[in-house]
């Protein structure tokens, strides 16, 4: 069957393309269409191609048939530029932090001007946000499956300012600061609060690795299948992963009662409710019998 690709951008010179491809639109994928686009221009190979037909986009896995697409017709091509690895971007986001912290509690002079005894307070808060970060890396590399490959590579610098600058530079300049140095009234700590922190955060950790791992099982290698997660946490609220991960910052805000830290709580508790409502909402519009008393982060409420 033949199929002209179009440009969304009417200024494009290699375009309007016609294809020659074996089968009926039953037998051609939609992977098939981008290989033969990056076979005719290998600079577009297919993560950097966006097909859509009446502004619906066409998914990787389906046939054309699935979009009434006949001999002849045509699909809009959009170019959606240099592409970076999801795995990548990962790696570079959760990577700040763990330069930042390091860097600010342990050249204190550098920062503040000065060398002092950090307290116990302060400690506990470096250790809980380093093995925090360490754990997202290690499940970046070893855990997450990825349902999409890339993203464009102009979006990882977007990214990576929520953990590079509040979670990273905000949180470690504001909480290792002298004012909260061994001695300092700001930095005093009941034990049963500084206990009570840590065991909230343990517990919280390990609850969200239990989930990714649990979201990772649903996925066969190399596929991009979607199953109805269940078991701990999932028969309560669509994403706990979120929810444990509130529960980690929770005790960390508590714990520095800082307002730098209140900040990156509100703000990153704020965008993982908004990733929650949307893939809430994805999975009830997939799975026909997907568990109606189910919330989408916040146990029984939301």
């Amino acid at each position: 069957m033949k199929l002209t690709i179009t440009p969304r951008s009417p200024k494009s010179r290699k375009f309007p393309l016609t294809l020659d491809l074996a089968g009926s639109p039953k037998d051609v994928t939609v992977d098939a269409v981008k290989a033969a686009i990056a076979k005719s221009f290998p600079e577009y190979y297919p993560d950097r191609q966006r097909l859509t037909v009446e502004k619906t986009a066409l998914e990787v896995g389906k046939t054309l048939a699935d979009y009434n697409l006949k001999d002849g017709d045509s699909v809009a091509f959009k170019d959606l530029g240099p592409q970076i690895s999801w795995r990548t971007v990962f790696l570079i986001e959760y990577g700040g932090p763990l330069v930042i912290h390091p860097l600010v509690y342990y050249l204190p002079s550098l920062f503040y001007g000065k060398a002092f005894e950090h307290s116990w307070m302060q400690t506990v808060t470096y250790w809980m946000v380093m093995l925090h970060f360490l754990k997202r890396e290690y499940e970046t590399v070893f855990v997450h499956r990825f349902s999409h490959g890339t993203m464009p590579f102009r979006n990882v610098f977007k990214n990576s300012a929520h953990y590079h600058l509040l979670s990273g530079l905000n949180l470690a300049y504001w909480v290792y600061g002298p004012w909260n140095a061994a001695g300092t009234k700001l930095a005093e700590r009941s034990d049963a609060l500084v206990y009570g922190c840590i065991a909230l955060y343990i517990f919280a950790e390990l609850s969200n690795f239990h989930t990714h791992v649990t979201l990772r099982n649903l996925r066969p290698p190399g596929t991009r299948v979607r199953k109805i997660p269940r078991g701990y946490g999932f028969d309560l609220v669509s994403c706990p992963n979120y929810f444990f991960e509130t529960l980690s910052w929770l005790a960390v805000s508590v714990l520095t009662m800082s307002w730098s830290a209140h900040l990156f709580f509100v703000v990153a508790v704020g965008q993982m409710y908004i990733w929650a409502l949307k893939k809430h909402r994805s999975y009830r519009k997939d799975f026909s019998d997907y568990p109606r008393g189910r919330k989408a982060m916040f146990p029984l409420i939301s």
